[in-house]
């Protein structure tokens, strides 16, 4: 059976993930055969460990190599547009981590290079292959519990150390990250909030920046949103809460959706009778079903699981909230995208990277969590 010949750029964290995963056949549609890391001490420690891998310090290179028909992205999020440009402009197909980029204007031109070239471009948003979130989704899409009405999405249970935002000196700040909790922590729940209950119309949002840390970014963000049908919903996320709360209710006219501690409840009335579904959690690589279908849509076009298409709605989300913050008023969608880089740009001129830096291993094991659902 053919698989897709693919290439990796960024081979940290979540990049040596993607890598060992294909590596080993789990991923059956891909084969690895290029990675890239332009740290030259990173790039030493894969070529001893992928021997037969052909290993580059420069994407362009790696793109450029004939070697390859895919790539995945894995580096800090600025450069991900920037690496998918490239790689869509040369017909290469994209499997982006999230955020596809910090800022929406940003992926102008990969959306468009995409389009010239029609190479595939996709988004590592793996909690979507979660079964909660997809009986979740049936249940919305039967109509069961009717029109949507409220919906309210705790998400606080994102804790993170002092220790984890000293690790690198680009964590935690406008220059490196872009942004915090929203932008860092909890792009999987704005994707699934948006996912399931749709775009709302307007929000306000009050992003609170280095409350319960010693960063620059937000550690608390508390968004109200407004929908063209009337719902209302909010969206609360945090990395300060030591013991915080997973909690999701979406509210129909006819009936609730509640997740929590990884189980589903859903209670609706049909016909002056009351019924009852429930379901729970279970075992999943969020991950490998991204790859795999990524590969899938290559080889034998599939449908995606998360096209970057849908993908930018978290983005937009989160730029969003940040724009009505720092302005302290309402921001309609779509928002001014102009604006928002502005005020952005103001934020990265003043950013400073720390100076402290700590070993990984510190927050290596709660860092992970975050790479399935976190109850």
């Amino acid at each position: 059976m053919r698989r897709v010949k693919i290439g990796i750029v960024g081979v940290g964290n979540i990049g040596s993930a993607h890598a060992s995963t294909i590596y080993s056949g789990l991923a059956s549609t891909l084969e690895l055969c290029a990675l890239c890391d332009n740290d030259e001490k990173r790039a030493s420690e894969l070529k001893e460990e992928y021997r037969d891998i052909e290993v580059y310090s420069s994407y362009e290179e790696m793109i450029d190599s004939g070697k390859i028909e895919a790539v995945i992205i894995s580096t800090p999020h600025y450069l991900h547009p920037v690496i998918a440009t490239y790689s869509l402009n040369k017909g290469i197909c994209v499997l982006s981590e999230k955020p596809l980029g910090v800022y929406t204007l940003s992926l102008k031109e990969p959306f468009e290079a995409q389009k010239k070239t029609n190479a595939l471009y996709a988004a590592m948003l793996n909690q979507r292959t979660d079964k909660l979130f997809i009986e979740a989704k049936k249940i919305i899409d039967s109509g069961k519990i009717g029109t949507l009405i409220r919906n309210s999405w705790i998400i606080t249970n994102w804790y993170r150390t002092d220790e984890y935002y000293q690790s690198g000196g680009w964590r935690a700040t406008w220059q490196g990250e872009g942004g915090g909790v929203l932008m860092n922590q909890a792009p999987h729940n704005l994707d699934l909030w948006q996912y399931l209950c749709g775009m709302p119309k307007r929000i306000y949002a009050v992003c609170n920046e280095g409350k319960l840390h010693d960063i620059e970014v937000e550690d608390e963000a508390t968004i109200y949103a407004e929908y063209e049908n009337g719902m209302s919903g909010t969206f609360i996320a945090s990395t300060g809460e030591k013991y915080g709360t997973n909690r999701f209710e979406i509210v129909g006219a006819k009936g609730k959706i509640v997740l929590e501690k990884g189980k589903l409840l859903c209670q609706y009335e049909k016909n002056g009778e009351e019924y009852k579904i429930e379901y729970s959690d279970e075992e999943y690589n969020g991950h490998l079903n991204i790859l795999n279908n990524f590969g899938e849509a290559i080889l034998y076009g599939k449908k995606l699981i998360a096209p970057a298409t849908e993908a930018v709605n978290q983005l937009i989300l989160c730029n969003s909230a940040y724009l009505s913050s720092w302005k302290g008023e309402w921001v309609q969608l779509p928002f001014d995208e102009g604006e928002f880089l502005e005020l952005l740009s103001k934020r990265v001129k003043n950013s400073k990277a720390k100076g402290t830096q700590v070993g990984t291993n510190l927050f290596e094991n709660s860092y992970k969590k975050k790479w399935s659902t976190n109850w």
